[in-house]
């Protein structure tokens, strides 16, 4: 039974979509995939404000995340914690037998420059990685103003998560010096899972080249060589591609800087609701995320009958809360392709459900 999503994600994906993944393939030695390939760059380094390659990895957003960290850290790398998915991290960089530290802050707590600062001074550290907007907790850092932080120690390579912020919020890769930027295509890009990004800047694939158990199918080098003649290392999955393109046509038609302003609208009526409803918002104040609300569950309402009877009745779910705060917190997602008239026929469900079961 198909229900429409409004969770952190995958979220809803368009029909328009779907039909565009059933573009016929070619193969991706071809000259018709270089052609193709080739005509996705720009398009996507203007989504990513830079002129640096844009790598196209068939894999989660996690293949690349862990790949970076295995690309750039020679020394130690600082794993930047305030949520379950930067929690990770740290267990990710162990695994790839690197050294690590924890910068740790509490869930719903936003990383601050001046924490980094701190860190980085010891000198211990070649790399940090950070997770721009927390998903598990709605929780955005600043990141610009932790940029400004990380030029201050040359050494260290930035390698920087925005798969819940890309497309949502401006992020200016070259401006704001970060050398690798990752994103994947189930967030706000409204597409299925499965295809991720890379944004590599020459300093990073220079340190790349420096590293020798790099791996293979996340090589930095191994995606540089093939992007050069407009191909992927390993066979990629194509139908996601066309699915891509027929999403930049979208965000190009609507226009990126109106995109921005669509989701940071639909996010302040979700805030705006809970707030009516008697709730609060889990994160710290002033550092919301814009594409997603974390909702603290302040009057005690079973969750998981609200969202069974939302299933139930009107064919939709939201997110019953992540890991430790699961029940404690839900989550509705404003990502991708939402309207107001979505979002707001989503939150009058969900008043009526909580005049029920409340």
């Amino acid at each position: 039974m198909s229900y429409k999503l409004f969770i952190p994600g995958p979220i809803e994906v368009a029909p328009e979509t779907y039909a565009a993944m059933t573009t016929p393939v070619f193969g991706h030695r071809s000259n018709d995939f270089v052609e193709f390939y080739a005509s996705l760059q720009p398009r996507l380094q203007k989504l990513f404000y830079t002129k640096d390659p844009v790598y196209i990895s068939t894999s989660s957003s996690w293949g690349v995340m862990e790949g970076a960290v295995r690309n750039v850290c020679g020394k130690k790398v600082l794993n930047c914690m305030n949520g379950a998915f930067s929690d990770k991290w740290y267990d990710v960089s162990l695994r790839c037998g690197k050294k690590a530290d924890k910068l740790q802050v509490e869930w719903g707590c936003a990383i601050k420059p001046e924490m980094v600062r701190e860190k980085l001074a010891t000198g211990e550290f070649d790399a940090i990685t950070l997770i721009h907007n927390e998903t598990s907790t709605g929780t955005m850092s600043p990141l610009k103003e932790i940029m400004d932080v990380v030029r201050e120690f040359p050494d260290v390579i930035s390698i920087v998560d925005c798969v819940s912020s890309f497309s949502v919020v401006p992020i200016l890769k070259d401006e704001w010096g970060i050398d690798v930027l990752v994103t994947g295509c189930q967030k706000a890009l409204a597409l299925p899972p499965g295809m991720s990004f890379a944004s590599v800047s020459a300093r990073a694939l220079e340190r790349s080249k420096s590293i020798p158990d790099r791996g293979y199918y996340f090589d930095f080098v191994e995606f540089h060589e093939n992007w050069l003649k407009h191909m992927t290392p390993s066979t990629p999955c194509i139908s996601l591609m066309f699915g891509l393109r027929q999403i930049l046509d979208v965000i190009e038609k609507e226009g990126i800087e109106n995109r921005y302003a669509r989701h940071a609208r639909l996010n302040k009526m979700v805030s705006d609701w809970a707030t009516k409803e008697g709730f609060e918002l889990f994160p710290e104040k002033g550092c919301e995320s814009k594409a997603l609300s974390c909702i603290k569950n302040t009057r005690n309402i079973d969750v998981a009958a609200m969202n069974k009877t939302l299933k139930s009745r009107y064919k939709a779910v939201i997110d019953g809360g992540y890991g430790k705060i699961k029940g404690k917190t839900f989550r509705i997602s404003n990502m991708g392709n939402e309207t107001d008239k979505t979002i707001g026929d989503l939150l009058g469900q969900l008043s009526e459900i909580i005049k029920e079961i409340a």
